[in-house]
């Protein structure tokens, strides 16, 4: 199905190119199709955060076959839409979902900007026209609600996180289901934190909503987890099936289902202008941070090592020798960070450092120091034992809250492997545009690493499978998760 859409991109990326502004190609230009495809791969050598992964045998990608394979496409080309589905089958068979088509504005200059809306004075407006709304549902991703002992916490079907408990045997599980790591689509949490904003005589704006929207969604999936406490379920359940990701609350979540200390992942960069550009926002940031408390000795002891470690990151990765990355076309090697790679070391998926003891400095050090810290006030909302119910569609920041908590030992995930999109981008940048065919792709920036040293991007497989089966239905399927569980527990 992935390849069927990505071929007919290709189709309309190719008829489209004239309506882009390109002047009418009287017949097919077979070297300017090559010479894009060139392009196209030199930029990736120059760029994208995923190569040495990708062409490493773990991937699972051939990519000197993939290589060839589309230059034997082009040739046999004979239209600009038998080429352009060639490189868009080239870029789908890397498998990262981070890395494809992007849509590239038109030329043409703005509008003028329309006036701005009077204050409302309800949230339900307020979170509306703030742009929150839902994109998925709140269901469960298997209809556990069907099945014998399923019971719907009292608040469940009206606040933002799904939550119920169910019999399975002698034990109760909780069910809790997170759609997205995204507040801007929870608009009943929006609705929640401008109520107080409110109360307490503000006029809320779409800023004021976004600068508590994060502390608002983990202190309302807090709650929902200190209610299983209440309950005395014996582990919780949390589906993520069809998550497509989010924001950073994917990766401080895991605090709130332990009171051990999460290890964050490290992260790494691409070299060259977006990894110097991240690390000139991070060191932004911690000197922000250090001139607010300057004097305060203990501090400045702390935020200084990071401000160096940055400083030190920033000056390997401008002064390190370009790595000549053709090898990938031609051969695979085994993924090594540290050889030829053309990553650099950029701290970690938490900021400079990846774990910081609570309540150690201020808020708003501890904040530039470690941005989970926001969780503090939250941790360990659940202590007990945890599954994650995954599927083809846990992607991206699911996939980083999963890779989390299986690497930190907080939860067992079950069901069947993640998509696969990894780290996306830490730095906004402008899509890869080609220059004959105009054909532009989205290309990542950044790499998170699993305590094993893979790269996050190959996607979270699970500790108890749960594959679909034949003529199994929905029910009997959600009924064999509960199964599993079950029985793992019993272990």
């Amino acid at each position: 199905m992935k390849i069927l859409t990505m071929l007919l991109l290709a189709a309309i990326f190719a008829t489209s190119a004239v309506a882009a502004g390109a002047t009418p190609r009287p017949s097919f230009d077979r070297k300017a199709w090559r010479d894009d495809y060139a392009t196209l791969k030199r930029e990736l050598e120059h760029s994208y955060s995923h190569l040495a992964w990708v062409a490493s045998p773990a991937s699972g990608v051939d990519l000197p076959s993939l290589e060839r394979r589309t230059r034997l496409a082009l040739e046999a080309a004979r239209s600009d839409a038998d080429a352009a589905a060639a490189l868009v089958s080239f870029v789908a068979g890397f498998h990262d979902g981070h890395f494809g088509p992007a849509v590239t504005p038109e030329p043409t200059g703005a509008g003028p900007e329309p006036p701005s809306r009077a204050s409302d004075s309800d949230a339900g407006t307020a979170c509306a026209a703030f742009g929150y709304a839902p994109v998925t549902r709140i269901g469960f991703s298997l209809p556990f609600e069907s099945l014998e002992g399923f019971r719907m916490q009292s608040d469940g079907i009206s606040r933002a996180f799904r939550s119920a408990t169910i019999a399975v045997g002698l034990r109760h599980l909780g069910l809790v289901r997170i759609p997205r790591f995204r507040p801007a689509e929870y608009p009943t949490i929006c609705a929640a934190a401008w109520s107080k904003l409110h109360a307490a005589g503000a006029t809320p704006s779409a800023s004021d909503i976004q600068d508590v929207i994060d502390v608002e969604w983990l202190r309302e999936l807090g709650e929902r987890l200190a209610a299983f406490r209440t309950d005395h379920v014996d582990a919780i359940l949390v589906d993520i099936g069809g998550n497509g990701g989010g924001n950073d609350v994917g990766e401080w979540s895991p605090r709130l289902f332990t009171s051990r200390e999460v290890h964050s992942a490290p992260l790494l960069m691409h070299t060259g202008p977006l990894g110097a550009k991240y690390m000139d926002e991070q060191l932004q940031g911690l000197n922000d941070a250090l001139a607010a408390h300057a004097g305060e000795a203990k501090i400045e002891s702390a935020l200084r090592p990071a401000v160096d470690a940055f400083e030190r990151r920033k000056h390997a990765s401008s002064s390190q020798q370009p790595c000549d990355l053709s090898w990938v076309w031609r051969e695979q090697r085994s993924f090594d960070p540290a050889k030829c790679s053309g990553l650099v070391d950029a701290g970690f998926a938490s900021g400079a450092v990846d774990y910081l003891a609570p309540g150690s400095l201020p808020a708003d050090a501890a904040a530039a120091l470690y941005w989970p810290s926001i969780v503090d006030p939250m941790r360990g909302a659940w202590n007990g034992p945890v599954y994650l119910l995954t599927d083809s569609g846990t992607a991206s920041a699911a996939e980083m809250f999963a890779a989390l908590m299986r690497d930190s030992d907080i939860a067992k995930t079950v069901g069947v492997r993640t998509l696969g999109l990894g780290c996306g981008s830490m730095v906004e940048s402008v899509p890869l545009t080609l220059p004959h065919s105009r054909l532009s792709f989205r290309v990542p920036n950044c790499v998170r690493l699993r305590a094993d040293g893979t790269d996050e991007v190959a996607g979270i497989s699970p500790d108890l499978p749960v594959l679909p089966v034949a003529n199994e239905s929905a029910r009997a399927r959600a009924a064999r998760v509960l199964t599993v569980v079950d029985q793992d527990l019993r272990r």
